[in-house]
């Protein structure tokens, strides 16, 4: 007989109103990977429990990383309806053992050609990547995850910094605030090469 694992999972509201955070006390992904999902089509293949929750009518997307996974439903449903639904379901994904992410997919854009994806323009390794990837990584981070959210750092190229905000981060207002408030603050007081700071759009 399997051994079932003892699985504490508590949601928690994100500054996003669309998004939930369900933390587990157990990591689903090593550390600092994460993955999102728009549509079952883009989970296929590569997360079980991903493609599990589209079957939800009101699931648009699924966030992954650490211990945690942040959810986005359609507005048309009030979370106080759903939130108890998707906790026991995850719950119940993780005490069986089910796998969360059986391969990592390609970065957005990857797979296409240099046209189709304007997103992925190709940044220059600069000589301040690894001082500006670190303070993200001290100082922004942990704040982010505790949102339900991760940040990846891009490039920088003319003093512009390029990074990509994912999981309840991903268009919610609050985190346009923090982009230019609290992260170009940081950077720009740091790093005296630095002038902005930019999300990574993905509505390209």
């Amino acid at each position: 007989m399997e051994q079932k694992v003892p699985i504490t999972l508590y949601a928690e509201m994100t500054p996003n109103p669309a998004t939930m955070k369900f933390a587990a006390n157990k990591m689903l992904l090593l550390d600092d990977d994460s993955v999102s999902f728009d549509s079952l089509q883009e989970a296929k293949g590569y997360s079980p429990i991903a493609e599990a929750l589209f079957e939800f009518p009101f699931v648009t997307n699924v966030f992954i990383t650490a211990n945690f996974i942040t959810i986005t439903k359609t507005d048309n449903i009030d979370w106080d309806f759903i939130v108890m639904e998707l906790r026991e379901f995850i719950r119940e994904w993780l005490v069986n053992g089910k796998e969360v992410l059986v391969r990592m997919p390609m970065p957005k854009g990857m797979g296409e050609s240099e046209e189709q994806s304007p997103l992925l323009k190709k940044f220059e390794p600069s000589e301040y990547d690894q001082q500006i990837a670190a303070l993200l990584d001290e100082y922004v981070r942990p704040a982010v995850e505790n949102d339900g959210g991760a940040i990846d750092y891009v490039g920088f190229e003319n003093g512009v910094v390029t990074v990509e905000m994912k999981g309840s981060c991903a268009g919610c207002p609050s985190s346009t605030a923090t982009l230019k408030g609290g992260i170009e603050h940081l950077l720009k007081s740091n790093i005296d090469a630095v002038t902005e700071v930019v999300a990574l759009s993905m509505e390209s």
